[in-house]
């Protein structure tokens, strides 16, 4: 019996390459398909994968809330982060997450096979890069130095300075987080203070900047 896929990706192009990559593999299917981590979470109430693919920029909900919606709703169900996004910066955020594995979209096509392999048999899927930054973490080295001027965010705080940068305002965010104007606008104090800028303007600035160049 072939292993149940679901791919969560919001480019039309990206999701049909990885649904033929993963169709020509003999023991693999890509059985659901989502634009979105809401549209992902609807169908899973319908439907059971062996393993959730996905991407990390997702519009709504990012790939890190949908995993961790994942381990909350579904813990055996295991996730796969495959983005375009440097894992020095994201993967120890979806490690944390609940994700069993990270890998670039830039990863040669048996990568991606092999990384999906090695989670559906239980195991963690990590590039030797990041097996040594983790390493070192946990030795404590000069290693354990912040990667990114972002990685002083909590994940709440990320995925809302996220959704500024793509232009969502302060009450936006609130009902899609589903969390009160006043504790973004508390979130929005400490990321300021985290990131040494001195007033909103700066901040929508960064974040608009940083989205651009993640889409780039």
């Amino acid at each position: 019996m072939k292993s149940r896929i679901m791919i969560v990706d919001d480019h039309a192009i990206v999701l049909h390459g990885l649904k033929e990559l993963i169709n020509n593999e003999p023991d693999l299917e890509v059985t659901m398909t989502a634009g979105s981590a809401e549209h992902a979470l609807e169908l899973l109430r319908e439907q059971q994968p062996d393993i959730v693919v996905t991407d990390i920029s997702l519009p709504g909900l990012s790939g890190l809330e949908l995993i961790k919606e994942l381990a909350r709703l579904q813990p055996g169900l295991p996730a796969l982060v495959l983005s375009m996004h440097d894992e020095l910066v994201h993967g120890e955020r979806a490690l944390r997450a609940g994700a069993k594995g990270y890998l670039v979209k830039q990863e040669a096509p048996e990568n991606v096979i092999k990384a999906i392999r090695k989670v559906l048999a239980g195991e963690r899927y990590l590039s030797e890069r990041m097996q040594s930054l983790l390493a070192h973490k946990v030795r404590g080295r000069p290693a354990n130095q912040p990667i990114s001027v972002l990685s002083s965010l909590t994940d709440r705080e990320h995925e809302i300075f996220r959704l500024i940068g793509i232009g969502l305002g302060t009450s936006e965010i609130a009902v899609k987080l589903n969390r009160s104007v006043k504790t973004i606008e508390a979130h929005r104090g400490n990321m300021k203070q985290k990131l040494g800028l001195r007033n909103a303007y700066e901040l929508h600035r960064f974040a608009a900047n940083w989205a651009d160049h993640e889409h780039a």
